[in-house]
């Protein structure tokens, strides 16, 4: 009985889906990626995948950035950055922003940051 209440607390949970409170968009901004998008398929391997890892390794120890901002997708490719998603705020956009510079260098980061509304 304990098993299947787990279960159906995790299913509830995936279905409500996470919405941050003062933000009118869901974390999940799946349903935005078209086939012109920058997504984590994309990205390359060996160092990319490290210099992700130190990003949103930085993202999310920064507790004060919003539930949306802890899931911003986050693509390096050729070691160059994109950071594609909602945010909460302008400040959030440019922690992330600076946060992906000092991995790669301002010159290496594409910030499609949107601020919700």
């Amino acid at each position: 009985m304990f098993k299947t209440g787990i279960a159906m607390l995790f299913a509830l949970t995936a279905i409500g889906g996470c919405k941050d409170k003062g933000t009118k968009e869901a974390a999940d901004n799946t349903g935005r990626n078209d086939i012109h998008t920058t997504t984590a398929d994309k990205a390359g391997g060996g160092a990319d995948v490290d210099k992700t890892q130190s990003i949103r390794k930085a993202v999310m120890d920064d507790s004060a950035l919003s539930t949306n901002a802890h899931n911003v997708k986050i693509v390096v490719e050729n070691g160059k950055v994109t950071l594609v998603g909602p945010v909460a705020s302008a400040d959030e956009k440019a922690k992330i922003g600076k946060y992906a510079a000092d991995v790669v260098g301002d010159a290496n980061v594409t910030n499609q940051l949107e601020v919700a509304n």
